[in-house]
């Protein structure tokens, strides 16, 4: 491969990145956007409790069950998934970059960056190290 071929490699992988980065910040704030509409469309009027902090129920803190109730149009589901999508696209980057580097045949940096997917992939999931 020559330099030039590389190079080129190189600024369209940037300009993928940078697009799937954009794209993904764009549809997370839109799906949240939508979600607090909802949510304040259905509970606006509800006095606020500032004394005590009470976190989401416990059928909003796994995917499986946020996706379900989505299903339902509960508008803290829909704020969930949109913070679930802003979560994974950085990971999406990450995983976009092995791919990247192994079609530039650029065995280290797969290997690292496989380890830093790893990495994320475990930690996202609730394992502790």
């Amino acid at each position: 491969m020559t330099v030039l071929n590389r190079k080129l490699m190189d600024k369209d992988a940037e300009e993928v990145i940078g697009n799937l980065l954009q794209a993904g910040v764009i549809l997370a704030a839109a799906v949240v956007f939508f979600g607090g509409i909802l949510y304040l469309m259905r509970h606006g009027s509800a006095p606020t409790h500032y004394r005590t902090f009470a976190g989401e129920p416990e059928e909003l803190r796994h995917i499986p069950s946020i996706l379900r109730e989505i299903m339902t149009f509960r508008a803290s589901a829909i704020i969930q998934f949109g913070l679930l999508i802003l979560i994974a696209t950085p990971v999406a980057r990450v995983a976009f970059s092995v791919w990247a580097f192994a079609k530039e045949r650029d065995w280290m940096y797969v290997a690292f960056t496989l380890i830093v997917l790893s990495l994320l992939i475990y930690s996202l999931t609730g394992h502790h190290l």
